[in-house]
C-alpha cells in the first residue's frame, strides 16, 4: 500500500471512530447583507442560537416592521452595525427554554421582545429585562404591533408632552404606525384637537381617526393656521428636515416639538448622502434665547437609544404595563396593515417604502411566502429606480 493510500485508510478509520456528525439545528432569518436596496435583505438559513444567562429563548411567531428597519438597511442611521446581521427590533412569540438565573418566565409564556437588532428570526435569544409578558387576550401579531410604535407614542404624549384636556397635537406620518398609536392614545384625553398629515391615498382610510388631515405636500402650515390659528401645543415629527422648522413655527406659547424620527432623508432606494445633508442643512440653529423669549420648548425621543444605551428598561417596563392595562380595557389595539412572509421582505419594505402601509406591517415566520405580483412589483420598482439613477 502506498503512503497515500496508507493516508487515506486511517483517515477513513478516524471518521469512522468519530461517529455521525453533530447535528446543527437552523432557523430561518432575515438578514442585511450589505447596505443599499431591497435586494440586500434575504431570508435565509443560520445556526440555532441558544439561551445565555438571564436570557429566555423565543419561538417567534410575528415581527414588525418599521422606518428604522429601513433606514438600518440603507445605512443612514449613526453608527450602523456590521453586515452580514439580523435585522429587526421588536417581535412576539412563545418562550422554548430559559437560561441559567431567570425566575420570572417559563417555557410556554407567551411574551414581547424588544431587541438591538436579531428580532427577524424563527429563533431569537433575548435578555429577560427586555421581554413582556403578553396579556392573556393579546394575539401575537398585536403583540408585535404594538411595542416601538405604542411605547413612543406613549412617552411622547403623556411624559413628555403633557398631554392634557384641551390640547391640539399635530402629528406627521399619520397613516403610519405610530400615527395610528397616537390617535387612539389621544381618544383618551377629553377635547383633544389632533390634526395629522399623511399622503394622498391614506386619507379615506383614517380621515375618521382626526380632527383635521392634510396632505403633507401641501402647504399644510396655513392650512393648520386657518383651524387653530392660535398654534398647536404638541407637534410630532418623524420627518425632520424643513418640517422641523415648520413645526417649531407652528407652536402656540408652552407648545412643545419633539422629534422621534428623520425618514426625510429616505429618498430613493439606497441612501442619499444629498437628502442626508438636505434633511439636517434645512434644520434652523436653534436658539435658546429664541426659545426663552417665545416660551416654546424644543426636545427630542429615541426608544432605541433609550433602551439599550442608556439602560432605562425599568421604565420602558413601566410604560409597557400601562399599555397593557389600556389594552386589556379595550381603548387601544394596534392595526395591522398586511401580514407577510420573511419571503416577501422585500415586498413589505418598499411598500412601506412608497408610503402605502396604513398602520403595522407584520413579518410572519409561518407565514406562506408569496409567489404573485407582490415581490416581483417590488423588484421592478428598484430596477426602475436604479435605471434613472444610471442615466
Amino acid at each position: 500500500m502506498s503512503e497515500a493510500e496508507n493516508t487515506a485508510a486511517n483517515a477513513s478509520k478516524a471518521e469512522e471512530n468519530q461517529g455521525p456528525a453533530e447535528e446543527v439545528n437552523e432557523t430561518r432569518c432575515v438578514v442585511l447583507q450589505g447596505f443599499g436596496g431591497v435586494r440586500m435583505v434575504k431570508a435565509v438559513k443560520r445556526p440555532q442560537v441558544s439561551a445565555a444567562e438571564e436570557e429566555v429563548l423565543i419561538r417567534v411567531k410575528a415581527c414588525g416592521l418599521s422606518f428604522l428597519d429601513l433606514m438600518v438597511r440603507q445605512g443612514a442611521i449613526e453608527n450602523p452595525p456590521r453586515t452580514p446581521l439580523v435585522m429587526g427590533f421588536e417581535c412576539a412569540g412563545e418562550i422554548m427554554a430559559v437560561g441559567e438565573k431567570v425566575t420570572d418566565f417559563a417555557v410556554g409564556d407567551r411574551v414581547i421582545a424588544l431587541t438591538d437588532y436579531n428580532a427577524w428570526s424563527e429563533v431569537v435569544a433575548v435578555p429577560t429585562k427586555h421581554v413582556y409578558r403578553m396579556p392573556s387576550t393579546m394575539g401575537f401579531q398585536d403583540g408585535a404591533a404594538l411595542p416601538m410604535n405604542y411605547i413612543t407614542a406613549y412617552i411622547m404624549l403623556f411624559e413628555m408632552g403633557g398631554l392634557a384636556p384641551g390640547h391640539s397635537v399635530l402629528v406627521h406620518s399619520a397613516g403610519g404606525g405610530v400615527g395610528h398609536a397616537v390617535s387612539q392614545l389621544c381618544q383618551t384625553v377629553d377635547d383633544i384637537t389632533l390634526i395629522g398629515t399623511a399622503s394622498q391615498i391614506k386619507h379615506e382610510a383614517i380621515k375618521d381617526k382626526f380632527a383635521h388631515l392634510f396632505d403633507h405636500t401641501a402647504d399644510y402650515v396655513q392650512e393648520i393656521r386657518k383651524v387653530s390659528p392660535e398654534g398647536i401645543d404638541l407637534v410630532l415629527d418623524s420627518l425632520c428636515g424643513e418640517d422641523a422648522n415648520r413645526g417649531v413655527s407652528l407652536l402656540k406659547p408652552m407648545g412643545r416639538y419633539l422629534l422621534y424620527g428623520s425618514s426625510n432623508i429616505v429618498t430613493g432606494e439606497t441612501k442619499s448622502f444629498f437628502s442626508v445633508a438636505k434633511s439636517w442643512w434645512q434644520v434652523d440653529k436653534v436658539s435658546p434665547i429664541k426659545l426663552y423669549d417665545e416660551n416654546k420648548s424644543i426636545g427630542g425621543f429615541n426608544l432605541r437609544h433609550l433602551l439599550f444605551k442608556q439602560g432605562r428598561h425599568a421604565y420602558v417596563r413601566s410604560i409597557m404595563n400601562k399599555l397593557f392595562n389600556m389594552y386589556n380595557q379595550g381603548k387601544i389595539r394596534p392595526t395591522v396593515d398586511s401580514v407577510l412572509a420573511f419571503e416577501d421582505i422585500s415586498a413589505a419594505m418598499q411598500k412601506m417604502h412608497d408610503r402605502k402601509n396604513i398602520g403595522k406591517i407584520i413579518l410572519d415566520p409561518t407565514a406562506v411566502p408569496s409567489q404573485n405580483s407582490t415581490e416581483t412589483e417590488a423588484d421592478k420598482k428598484c430596477t426602475e429606480e436604479n435605471a434613472e439613477h444610471s442615466q
